[in-house]
């Protein structure tokens, strides 16, 4: 697989979506390549406009927000949060041993766990698995099912526990983005994810049945999937 698949020379979220994606449906990459395209992400580490030292999002994407993995839209305010944890994410996927990766991956990670510790103050959020909103909340959870970060099972298991106070009896969450949530919990074969995907089941099942019309889509109806698969 070329890594001129991956790359997307004036998009952070682009090249991040693509790797994800490979990772996902475990995909072939070359040591090469790895090491390449996770060097073209460190190097955008502290940039202007990079969210508490993580790694910067281009310019369009700074003014007119990104498009999560499952398609809903994250406005510029919550896209660099996003998009920081989602990169750092990636990069502890690869699992490159370089020297330069290592570093932008530490130094990101150093900021997010700043980031954590003010948020909890400032906002007096008493739960270490929330963060300022639901988007950048399951941003967080999806790199602390990687392994990033600190305390990562105590933050997922109280951050995503907290799902059940939110459900609005549509068969979703207040707050959180739906699609971008059942990524998460299809991805956590936990005890404490069961409940929430029972109780959105008739939606994932509605999903898997219908047709895919566009990479979101189709994105979509791989977590659903996914998800009623740990049922």
């Amino acid at each position: 697989m070329s890594i001129i698949r991956f790359i997307h020379p004036q998009s952070l979220s682009g090249t991040v979506d693509a790797l994800s994606e490979a990772i996902a449906d475990r995909a072939r990459i070359s040591a090469g390549d790895r090491t390449e395209v996770a060097r073209w992400i460190a190097s955008r580490q502290g940039l202007p406009g990079a969210y508490g030292g993580t790694f910067a999002p281009f310019e369009q994407e700074r003014r007119g927000g990104i498009r999560l993995f499952t398609g809903e839209r994250a406005t510029s305010a919550s896209a660099r949060h996003i998009l920081g944890e989602e990169s750092c994410r990636v990069l502890l996927q690869l699992r490159v041993r370089d020297p330069i990766v290592g570093r932008a991956l530490g130094r990101a990670t150093e900021g997010l766990l700043e980031c954590l510790a003010r948020s909890a103050v400032r906002k007096r959020i008493k739960n270490p698995g929330l963060f300022c909103c639901g988007p950048c909340t399951v941003g967080l959870w999806r790199h602390l099912a990687v392994g990033g970060l600190d305390r990562q099972e105590e933050r997922l298991e109280r951050g995503v526990s907290s799902l059940r106070a939110r459900r609005d009896g549509l068969g979703g969450w207040r707050r959180f983005p739906f699609w971008y949530t059942v990524l998460l919990l299809s991805e956590l074969d936990r005890p404490y994810v069961k409940a929430e995907l029972r109780y959105i089941a008739p939606a994932l099942e509605r999903a898997v049945r219908r047709a895919a019309a566009n990479p979101y889509a189709a994105r979509r109806r791989a977590a659903a999937t996914r998800a009623l698969s740990l049922l």
